[in-house]
């Protein structure tokens, strides 16, 4: 490889595209950076003839936001890149895909560019997303001889075997550190909301992921029908294992383009669980959050692959991963096709007064909508886009802050459905019992069969925990089961919660015991870390506002006074005594839509539609998984921040108990628990 001698001696040549040139930014926005970009492509063109191949095209990350459309002209340079300059390295790629650049399911240059930016620090984030011109800081990169030569004969090495795909059939990406040398290649995954594959100019924001408006969405679109789904056995409700799936996890989690983060970390100090967790920021309604997923299980290994669905499951519920099918209009406009977000619950008047970030509904302002369908009424509806998606919003729909609710994942729609459903009806029954102070019973935690319940109420014991259980149905059927652990001592960490629902009353028991053992190594540091600002909150509710102050101010000692109904159950049962109704009429069946069903015409029973929205993001349909939002129009949702705490304005929190049989009346609101909901 022959450079110019002036270049091989300082990485730079004289001229303005030259990364040693001194020249500052001209008007259009040139950096540094970007003329680096320049003459890495003028100086790789050389060596690549040399050897027979095609002269590589350069793109530049870090000196612009990739997460916005950008001029066609640029987008189209970057799609077609094969090597990709940054601050701190060089990537040659993508290479080894099987299909055509720029295909659908291929990936290019452009999602290479989006997944590498997600991947940056917050710092890095905001300043490339924020909208404000960059400042540089001196000349960087500086490419010296030896790290010119070392892409092109990188360069080289890629193209000769992209002709032979990998074996997984993903992309691969190699990375050049212009630091250390290293080198290092890694998977690469096509970005579903690059628009270089469909002839779109994108999103409003690759993680904003509101595409063009489609008024007629709903038109041609394949019908929404449940299938039979065999089950092994009647109380057997997931059809596949974790490690049933065949998951692209060095795709997932890689520190180049993975789609979940950089990596996954194991908790070696836990003394309950195998935590393996990972990591990653996502743009939502304040700006960038660190959404962190795990799995908890009795080994690592189990551990990591339920951290990965977790993983995918926020992945495919935070943003529509889909270009288009955003419908745009006004609830007044759309009148019966669409579900009135008011029934799902609104705020009290106040919040929308004091609360910056919000406004009230506004039936006649368009907002986006998504295509759900009512199983209740068998047709489609149109739903609002913030209600099913709980990290995007747009100025016009932000009426409520919606999370996770009722959003779930299988190996089919109808197994998402059904945990979709349960967690609906478990984070309803729990709010209907801490707001209405219901009088439930606590369950013999030594009557159940479960070897796995008894071993994991003795590492509480280990921690200083004793571990209740309690029933927490209310007025429908399904076993619902609230865990307490409460602390011996009485020091920090005082008072842990969790729930679980299932059609099986011991598997109920199970999960809300299995949630309190992720929380309990952790909680006494949490509280000790901060003890003046949850103390604080103890006196003063409002100062409650994010999700993790509501388990961390059940920590205090003092709080242990408002659960007191807890500690002072009017009876303990056995689960067979608890449940015996319950197994008499339970549904027994092998098949796991009619289970659905049954689930569907209790809450139809009731008085609830049931609607679902289907949050399948492609790299999840590519694993054989499917993800739902899963929407109960009036039952009681989960919120976080003691001012936005939609249950408390809904009728259903006032009538459950008459209607289940706990109270002979109605309960007024004189009766209700005002003190933030110990939810973790």
């Amino acid at each position: 490889m022959t450079l110019d001698t002036a270049e091989r001696a300082t990485g730079a040549g004289r001229s303005q595209d030259a990364p040693g040139a001194e020249a500052s930014p001209d008007p259009a926005g040139d950096s540094p950076l970007e003329r680096a970009g320049r003459h890495l492509e003028r100086v790789l063109a050389g060596p690549a003839a040399a050897a027979g191949l095609p002269a590589p095209a350069v793109a530049v990350l870090g000196a612009r936001d990739v997460l916005r459309p950008e001029p066609p002209e640029r987008a189209r340079h970057r799609a077609a890149a094969t090597v990709h300059l940054t601050a701190e390295s060089v990537l040659i790629g993508p290479w080894g895909d099987p299909g055509a650049p720029g295909a659908p399911g291929t990936a290019c240059g452009g999602c290479l560019g989006v997944r590498w930016q997600r991947l940056r620090t917050r710092t890095e984030r905001e300043a490339l997303e924020t909208g404000r011109p960059p400042t540089p800081a001196g000349t960087w990169p500086v490419l010296p001889a030896h790290a010119v030569d070392a892409v092109a004969a990188l360069y080289a090495w890629a193209m000769r075997r992209g002709g032979t795909p990998a074996a997984d059939g993903h992309a691969r990406v190699t990375r050049y550190d212009l630091e250390s040398g290293l080198v290092h290649t890694v998977p690469l995954l096509p970005e579903p909301l690059c628009g270089n594959h469909d002839g779109s100019d994108g999103s409003d924001g690759a993680d904003g992921s509101h595409g063009p408006d489609v008024p007629g969405a709903l038109t041609g679109e394949t019908p929404f029908t449940l299938s039979p789904r065999p089950k092994t056995a009647p109380d057997r409700y997931r059809l596949r294992a974790p490690s049933d799936y065949a998951l692209p996890t060095a795709a997932l989690a890689n520190p180049v383009c993975g789609v979940l983060g950089a990596g996954t970390w194991n908790d070696v100090t836990s003394p309950t669980t195998a935590p393996v967790a990972g990591t990653v920021f996502m743009r939502g309604y304040a700006g960038l959050t660190d959404v962190t997923w795990s799995g908890q299980a009795n080994s690592f290994a189990a551990s990591r692959e339920l951290a990965f669905l977790e993983g995918l499951e926020r992945y495919a519920g935070t943003h529509r991963r889909h270009l288009g099918g955003i419908v745009t209009a006004s609830y007044d406009d759309l009148g019966d096709r669409a579900l009135d977000p008011r029934t799902c619950g609104l705020y009290a008047p106040e919040t929308y007064r004091d609360d910056p970030m919000i406004a009230p509904f506004d039936p006649a302002r368009p907002i986006p909508w998504v295509r759900g369908h009512s199983l209740r009424d068998g047709r489609p509806v149109l739903v609002p886009a913030r209600l099913v998606y709980y990290s995007a919003g747009t100025d016009a729909d932000h009426f409520v802050f919606e999370c996770s609710n009722g959003c779930a994942t299988g190996s089919c729609l109808e197994e998402a459905v059904l945990f979709g459903l349960l967690e609906l009806v478990e984070r309803d029954a729990f709010l209907l019992a801490w707001y209405g102070d219901a009088p439930l019973d606590e369950i013999d935690l030594a009557s159940c069969g479960s070897p796995v319940i008894r071993a994991m109420t003795d590492r509480a014991a280990l921690c200083g925990y004793d571990v209740h259980v309690y029933d927490n149905r209310i007025d429908l059927p399904v076993p619902v089961a609230t865990g307490l652990a409460v602390r011996r001592d009485g020091g920090p960490g005082t008072l842990a919660f969790a729930a679980g629902a299932a059609l099986d009353p011991e598997t109920a028991v199970e999960s809300a015991v299995s949630e309190i053992l992720t929380y309990l190594p952790h909680l006494p540091r949490q509280v000790a870390e901060r003890p003046a600002e949850l103390a604080a909150m103890a006196q003063d509710f409002s100062l409650v506002r994010r999700l993790p102050d509501h388990a961390a101010l059940f920590g205090l000692p003092e709080m242990a006074a408002h659960v007191r109904g807890y500690l002072e159950p009017p009876a303990v049962r056995t689960l067979a005594d608890a449940y015996a109704s319950w197994e008499r009429d339970r549904p027994r069946g092998t098949d796991l839509r009619e289970d659905v069903r049954w689930l569907t015409g209790e809450l139809a029973d009731a008085g609830f539609d049931v609607i679902v929205v289907d949050q399948t993001a492609p790299e999840q349909r590519a694993a054989g998984l499917h993800t739902v939002c899963t929407i109960v129009p009036g039952l009681l949702p989960i919120d976080f921040g003691w001012a936005r705490q939609r249950a408390l304005t809904m009728p259903r929190l006032l009538t459950a108990q008459r209607r289940g049989g706990l109270r002979d009346r109605d309960l007024r609101e004189e009766d209700l628990r005002r003190v933030p909901h110990p939810f973790p």
